[in-house]
């Protein structure tokens, strides 16, 4: 199905757990892990709407409601949106499948909804429309494919085979599976209705035992998965540095440091770009914002706190003379005076952080953990 002018239609995989992202992700569905303040799916939502694309197709199951509320009919961003709740998740393409009928009369393209990308959806399609196949997948080259679907071609670019998570040694190419797709309706005669079916693991050794020609498209363009806690937090600081072309909001006080609306900043506070602070901040005296870093909305900073390479979540409060290195906190996280958190420390929603607690590095908390103030020391005999 196709809009105005020939423009694909879109279908956005949005079901799924997340559970890589964890503990974020245990009261997020992971597309609305935010990017620089806004959830990844808006990215991606934006990106359709620039390249022409009026409706999207959107499945859901994990903390559904909270996906439906946020982006509701679509307009604000551009295009019209569709919905489709699964009881049981459906597998990749079993949730395109739950679509047919909207997209059964005209090349459409699928896209994950926790894509970080900056894609050519229209050279994508054009590609396509002149490949003359079923299906074309874009490929992006890794060092190590070991963590991917890795995809095998011929010189024609033709789709010959596939390995899941090869050894590095193993791997017949370095092009991994992105998750973005172009499709003509064709393509549903190897999704069965009704049923789990998975891209990989179905439908594309379907069409390679039919002989039916599909292709591959080697993406250029920035692109991560965000499939890993790693990986969130490289694409939050790939936004901030410019390396993928997505919006970042507040305004951009100097070169690297954006404000949003309603904040308020000391005037001694120590700001070492890149930094984004959202709407409706208190940032106390004395404080020190080392770049990169990400500071959600409603939050409130301390005196003299001193943040480095941290993310935090929307709703977040940091207590005087706090320390934060390299972490991410979640959304309505207390901080609490003069406590320490570590390096790749990740922190829940609603956690309680004592006056003078220490969260380890590497630390996972779950939400609503409390972590206490040190011990006091035995007194001495």
């Amino acid at each position: 199905m196709t809009g105005p002018g020939g423009a694909p239609r879109a279908h956005i995989m949005a079901a799924g757990l997340g559970t890589r992202l964890a503990p974020l992700t245990d009261r997020t569905a992971k597309p609305m892990a935010p990017i620089v303040n806004r959830p990844v799916m808006e990215h991606i939502l934006r990106l359709l709407a620039r390249h022409g694309v009026t409706e999207v197709c959107v499945n859901l199951h994990h903390y559904a409601d909270d996906i439906r509320g946020y982006f509701g009919d679509g307009r604000t961003f551009g295009l019209k949106a569709h919905y489709r709740f699964e009881e049981k998740l459906m597998g990749t393409a079993g949730g395109t499948g739950g679509f047919r009928r909207l997209l059964a009369d005209g090349t459409f393209v699928v896209v994950s909804g926790d894509a970080l990308t900056d894609v050519d959806i229209s050279a994508l399609v054009a590609a396509h429309r002149a490949n003359g196949g079923i299906a074309t997948i874009a490929v992006k080259e890794v060092d190590d494919p070991s963590h991917y679907g890795v995809v095998v071609h011929d010189e024609r670019r033709r789709v010959t085979g596939f390995q899941e998570k090869p050894s590095k040694a193993e791997a017949l190419s370095r092009l991994c599976n992105c998750g973005i797709y172009a499709f003509e309706p064709a393509i549903f005669e190897f999704i069965p209705p009704g049923r789990f079916c998975d891209y990989a693991k179905d439908v594309f050794p379907a069409l390679l035992a039919a002989a039916r020609p599909f292709h591959v498209w080697p993406l250029d363009t920035y692109w991560n998965d965000v499939g890993s806690l790693r990986e969130y937090r490289r694409g939050n600081f790939d936004a901030l540095a410019g390396r993928v072309a997505v919006s970042v909001p507040g305004r951009e006080l100097r070169l690297g440091v954006w404000v949003g609306e309603g904040t308020q900043v000391a005037d001694d506070v120590e700001i070492l770009p890149p930094v984004l602070i959202g709407d409706g901040c208190t940032v106390g005296a004395g404080a020190r914002l080392l770049g990169p870093l990400v500071i959600g909305d409603g939050c409130t900073i301390g005196h003299g706190a001193v943040l480095e390479g941290v993310i935090h979540w929307n709703g977040t409060a940091t207590g005087r003379r706090a320390s934060l290195a390299g972490s991410i906190v979640g959304r309505d996280v207390a901080i609490g005076d003069d406590a320490m958190v570590h390096r790749g420390a990740v922190i829940g929603d609603g956690c309680d952080v004592a006056d003078g607690a220490v969260v380890r590095a590497d630390a996972r908390l779950g939400p609503q953990t409390f972590v206490g103030p040190p011990a006091a020391p035995e007194p001495l005999a």
